[in-house]
């Protein structure tokens, strides 16, 4: 015992005629038990009580149990009312012995197998990480120009740090093994943090493609995107990062020009030499900022080419830790 025990005495005994002597005595007894948690929540526990004398040996005094296990489990299934986070499984009892110098004594051993109930960890717990990790795989079809995507996998990943703490208050402090629910955490939430700088890499790659300075002397598209086979020319992609039709634009405005440097030299007009003037600005103007870049074709392409690669790592690591991590927990 560990405390005080505070339960009543019995002063009374019983003598049969045959000589035997009956004597009982209730005792509440608070002692402790070494848990392991490796599996928590879904661990079972074994707790062993041991009876024995410490003064008489095996030759002077004998200890043999009342009832058998399935009896003493059947009676303590009767007598618990409530068992509230644990369910009792089963009493076992077993003799056991010590010996030294020469003498040995006799022990009786209970054990008792409690489970405990994960439900309320599982709904609490377990299936909110995992939502999280759900919405976070959703998030790959964000698009990346934008900046929802980054503040919603900071917002997620917030998320799990304060389930996180929340872990803390209901993990037992005691523990031989690391438990599989903080490996459980610690994967899915370094997970979420490699994808939270995966996507950084991505946006970044982005805005470089949007603002990259126009190669002048490159006027000419990517191979990638010349060598692309369209059925018109009207099908060609006009829309940036890469506008090819720009050049042809200015192959037509050519005899436009010259006719209207026709007109100017005949001296018909002074107002079409300004105007001239602003369309060959416009046109320069538009080059420019709707002319192919080389650079920027290829800082999209490479983020495109990594958002792919990192989803598909992505699920397939997720896939096969899930699998490790509930098979560890059932088996």
């Amino acid at each position: 015992m560990i405390q005080k025990d505070d339960s009543p005495q019995n002063p009374s005994i019983l003598l049969t005629y045959e000589g035997t002597v009956y004597f009982s005595d209730d005792i509440r007894v608070v002692s402790t038990c070494k848990m392991d948690i490796h599996k928590f929540p879904f661990d079972t526990q074994k707790c062993t009580i041991t009876i024995g004398s410490s003064i008489h040996c095996v030759d002077e005094m004998r200890i043999f149990p009342f009832s058998n296990s399935s009896r003493a489990t059947q009676f303590s299934h009767e007598v618990m009312k409530t068992q509230g986070e644990w369910e009792f499984l089963q009493l076992s009892i077993s003799n056991s012995s010590l010996s030294f110098e020469n003498r040995t004594w006799e022990m009786l051993i209970y054990t008792v197998t409690i489970k405990r109930r994960p439900l309320l960890h599982v709904i609490n717990f377990l299936l909110p990480i995992l939502f999280f990790l759900i919405m976070d795989l959703a998030s790959f079809f964000i698009a990346d120009h934008r900046g929802e995507k980054l503040s919603f996998k900071v917002t997620v990943l917030l998320a799990i740090s304060v389930l996180l703490l929340i872990l803390n208050d209901i993990l037992p402090s005691m523990s031989n093994k690391t438990p599989l629910i903080a490996t459980y955490c610690i994967v899915i939430f370094a997970l979420m943090l490699l994808s939270l700088l995966e996507t950084i890499l991505v946006i970044y790659l982005m805005e470089k493609a949007e603002f990259h300075p126009l190669d002048k002397k490159d006027e000419t598209c990517p191979k990638h995107v010349q060598n692309e086979n369209y059925k018109t020319e009207d099908e060609k992609p006009c829309g940036c990062p890469c506008i090819c039709r720009v050049s042809e634009k200015q192959h037509e405005l050519l005899p436009v020009v010259e006719e209207v440097n026709n007109i100017l030299q005949s001296g018909e007009s002074h107002v079409l030499l300004l105007i001239l003037d602003e369309l060959k600005k416009l046109q320069k103007t538009v080059y420019l900022h709707l002319g192919c870049r080389k650079e920027g074709v290829r800082s999209v392409y490479w983020a495109k080419k990594i958002n792919r690669a990192f989803f598909i790592f992505y699920i397939i690591t997720v896939s096969l830790f899930l699998s490790f991590i509930f098979m560890e927990w059932n088996s």
